[in-house]
């Protein structure tokens, strides 16, 4: 079953940057799109970035596009957000997220733990 580790977070100040990784293990990723979602407590659980399969299709909400770069290395069965220009607003769980994934017992989901990012001003 495919297990995704998310990491690479961390306390920066704002303006700075850090680059997450989701490195996943137990099957590969690389034929499925792959996503990095956000959680604050008290709020909905928010899709940040998307990369299609190939990464030929990429996904930015509007709060980050122009920030954060997504990336992946199907070689590596690796996906990656670079964040750039941090903002107190993009302290969150960061959580890596597998989309439809085929297994024996039919299509599921898999997600990270989470990686804890926090930007202070």
């Amino acid at each position: 079953q495919v297990q995704l580790v998310d990491s690479g977070g961390g306390l920066v100040q704002a303006g700075e940057s850090l680059r997450l990784s989701c490195s996943a293990s137990g099957g590969t990723i690389s034929r499925y799109t792959m996503g990095w979602f956000r959680q604050v407590p008290g709020k909905d659980r928010e899709l940040v970035s998307a990369i299609s399969w190939n990464g030929a299709n990429r996904y930015y909400s509007d709060s980050v596009k122009g920030r954060f770069a997504i990336s992946r290395d199907n070689a590596k069965n690796t996906v990656y957000l670079q964040m750039n220009s941090l903002k107190v607003g993009d302290t969150a769980v960061y959580l890596c997220h597998a989309d439809r994934v085929a297994t024996p017992e039919g299509v599921s989901d898999f997600w990270g733990r989470g990686t804890q990012v926090t930007v202070s001003s």
